[in-house]
């Protein structure tokens, strides 16, 4: 279902949007070392701007140029002791997991959220175990994306993952949804939980 463009759902916001930091709070208090990258550089992109501004934005900050910050970080947290490692990405972020769940030495699970940016070929060439949640209106990725991800997951032996949609949500909709809503807030937390419950079961 394609979305009216002044409906449309952008999650460009960076590591101070307020939800986001409350679902690594939620992780933390499970009691994992939780990291938030700025990848934005104090830059985020405005929401109110969008159609507009992203392509200039995305040449300013490259979803590769993040994927070697993340690196960078995973390396000073290993330097700190930490063996097991476990990465979120919401919309743009999801590239970069995808992108570190390539080699099963930089992370040892990933969860993808509302991603973007991630291809087929992405998907084939995952080592760690993966999750996707996607939304039923994501301009994005499409469920039919998403469905065909899973089909690339489920056909390999050799990596765990999980796939789900999420009905009546748009995209960003775990990181920016009205708390007045009974429904986005139930459906923002229940993506919340299966991204612990993931990374619970790989990260030990």
């Amino acid at each position: 279902m394609e979305m009216e463009p002044h409906k449309k759902r952008y999650c460009f916001a960076g590591y101070e949007a307020p939800e986001l930091r409350k679902i690594a709070d939620k992780i933390a208090a499970a009691g994992y070392y939780v990291v938030v990258p700025d990848f934005f550089n104090g830059d985020p992109l405005d929401p109110d701007n969008v159609e507009k501004l992203l392509p200039v934005w995305l040449s300013l900050h490259e979803p590769a140029k993040a994927y070697e910050e993340a690196k960078l970080v995973i390396d000073a947290l290993k330097s700190k002791g930490i063996t097991a490692i476990g990465a979120a990405g919401f919309c743009y972020g999801a590239k970069v997991v995808v992108e570190l769940a390539k080699s099963s030495d930089l992370i040892q699970a990933g969860v993808l959220l509302h991603p973007s940016f991630v291809t087929l070929d992405d998907v084939k060439e995952v080592k760690a175990p993966l999750a996707i949640l996607g939304a039923e209106m994501d301009q994005y990725t499409p469920p039919e994306l998403v469905k065909q991800f899973e089909e690339i997951l489920s056909s390999n032996s050799e990596v765990e993952s999980f796939v789900k949609i999420f009905p009546g949500v748009a995209h960003g909709w775990t990181v920016r949804y009205d708390l007045d809503d009974e429904m986005a807030v139930k459906s923002a937390e229940e993506a919340q939980q299966d991204t612990l419950d993931w990374i619970m079961k790989f990260v030990k």
